[in-house]
């Protein structure tokens, strides 16, 4: 049994917390310089030789867990262990209940040795303040004695380091990073092109023309769900992220508009978004079940021809449906389409745009304050930053995941054509953690192997042609009192904001509620959060 620590802030506010999204991309042109397993300072070498077992408090396998029963079963799991020369017992939630069963495991204070975790914006009072409590610890004297690699990467790379620590520079959790522009973009509007060939229509750039085609697909193709999106953890989330939203030149969260930090709900120009939201359902443009939605919706509705249109991404959205629909039409086909703007030829304010680092629900995996192992859960950490480690995260183990072909890693046919008849997506899974996130450097070179098909290329150039760089926060970090109160005040905004734009657009509340629900914004504090944000700003730009 671990010692016990207290922890300060209560268990339930964890669930409480609504995140504040964030929305960044700091471009890094060079690809990672990943240091060597043994590092001549310390003389680190894998695989270590410990006769310890470390415990993992992690949710980032359950997606694979569709595929194998338990992580013990995974193959990239199993391999991880025998490199590192680690023996580790994960611990795993239910999915669904990460939350409230991670809340359990802080309030009862028995913490295992490492949990993965977003600490930036998921915990309340954030990182600092779970310092604080003793739920993790400081890594900087950490990073310093025993993870060579990651302290090499962060020195070498100025603009990730800044990313990854708070304001008076305290290391917290071993980060997932993304290493190029590539690989920060994914997601974005599509449709069926091969509808629009037969309609003799356009991709649509305008909403106007995003208008003209759902109503041909309604009347002319008879879809049920012209345009259809996932609502699933949250109500709106695929249109929230840019898409549609953004065309009124505002976005769901905090963004930046001529220095001033502003929150897009809050905008007279949100309640010409819901109008049009608003008639687009009532003419049966949107899926009836938006408010409900989840990813197996979304996959009968694309597959079936029940809908013509969604947001998604370049391979789970593209890369499975254009092979699962053409089951049902041999001519099936995607097109992405640019993010929509209200004028022919504008340059769309906002897309979906991910931080080099800090925008994944995990992808931070802190050293417990409870651990007696620190030593070695950092040692054990480290390896996914080393030559070796780089590439068993990317690529797998070679001669069985990938071989070398002129100096690159190339994914063998376990990956690319799976004797199992896994999809690329789902085999990744199993042997890797490119496609997902971890204690390592993403390397573009999985990307450019992961999109087999032209539709799926073509999308990220049309996706990545927007202008979210002038107008995204970029990756800040609020004080532990400022976290505190944000997130009380973003309980209740979140919940207003979810609240009022279903009930407008699924026509049970009148438009005119819409300058009830500004003045109410106004009582719940939203200014004050606006000024928690800027204030983080200023300090973010001073590191």
């Amino acid at each position: 049994m671990k010692k016990k620590v207290k922890l300060i802030s209560s268990a339930l506010s964890i669930i409480m917390l609504s995140s504040v999204a964030l929305a960044c991309s700091n471009k890094t042109d060079k690809q990672p310089a990943p240091s060597p397993v043994a590092n001549e300072e310390t003389a680190v070498t894998y695989p270590l030789k410990t006769d310890k077992t470390l415990s993992f408090w992690t949710a980032d396998a359950n997606n694979i867990l569709q595929i194998k029963p338990s992580i013990k079963d995974i193959p990239f799991y199993q391999e991880w262990q025998k490199k590192t020369g680690v023996a580790i017992n994960f611990i795993n939630p239910v999915m669904g209940q990460e939350k409230e069963q991670l809340n359990v495991t802080l309030a009862s204070g028995d913490l295992p040795d490492m949990i993965e975790y977003n600490w930036k914006t998921s915990f309340p009072g954030g990182p600092e303040k779970a310092i604080k409590d003793g739920a993790i610890l400081k890594l900087n004297d950490v990073i310093d004695k025993y993870a060579p690699n990651l302290k090499k990467y962060l020195k070498e790379h100025p603009e990730i380091d800044k990313m990854v620590k708070t304001d008076d520079g305290t290391y917290y959790a071993f980060p997932f990073v993304r290493s190029d522009e590539s690989l920060m973009v994914f997601q974005g509007p599509m449709l069926r092109q091969d509808y629009l060939t037969e309609l003799g229509l356009q991709v649509p750039t305008t909403m106007d023309e995003w208008y003209t085609v759902l109503k041909a697909f309604k009347e002319k193709k008879g879809m049920e769900a012209p345009l259809t999106f996932r609502s699933k953890p949250r109500a709106l989330d695929d249109i929230y992220n840019g898409a549609f939203i953004g065309a009124y030149g505002i976005n769901r969260t905090f963004y930046l508009d001529n220095g001033q930090v502003k929150f897009g709900p809050a905008q007279p120009a949100y309640k010409d978004f819901l109008v049009t939201m608003r008639k687009w359902y009532a003419e049966g443009l949107l899926d009836k079940n938006i408010a409900t939605a989840d990813q197996k919706n979304q996959d009968a509705n694309m597959t079936s021809g029940k809908s013509g249109a969604t947001i998604s991404q370049a391979g789970s959205g593209i890369g499975k449906w254009i092979g699962a629909g053409a089951a049902n039409a041999p001519k099936y086909d995607l097109v992405a389409a640019p993010y929509p703007v209200l004028n022919k030829g504008d340059k769309p304010k906002f897309g979906q745009k991910s931080f080099a680092f800090g925008s994944e629900p995990s992808g931070m995996i802190a050293i417990t304050g409870s651990s007696k192992n620190v030593e070695l859960a950092a040692k054990f950490l480290d390896y996914g930053y080393s030559e070796e480690g780089h590439n068993f995260f990317n690529f797998g183990t070679e001669g069985v995941s990938y071989k070398m072909e002129n100096g690159n890693p190339k994914y063998t046919d376990l990956i690319m054509n799976n004797p199992e008849k896994l999809s690329i997506a789902q085999s990744m899974m199993l042997y890797i953690k490119a496609s997902m996130s971890g204690p390592f450097v993403q390397d573009k070179r999985y990307l450019d192997q992961y999109y087999t098909m032209k539709q799926q290329k073509d999308a990220i150039v049309t996706w990545q042609n927007t202008d979210a760089l002038k107008y995204v926060l970029p990756p800040i970090t609020t004080t532990p009192q400022e976290s505190t109160e944000l997130a009380k005040i973003m309980n209740e905004v979140n919940a207003l904001v979810d609240e009022t734009t279903l009930k407008i657009i699924l026509g049970a509340s009148p438009i005119d509620e819409f300058d009830k629900y500004q003045a109410k914004l106004k009582t719940l504090n939203i200014d004050r959060a606006v000024e928690i944000q800027k204030a983080a700003l200023d300090r973010y730009n001073k590191r």
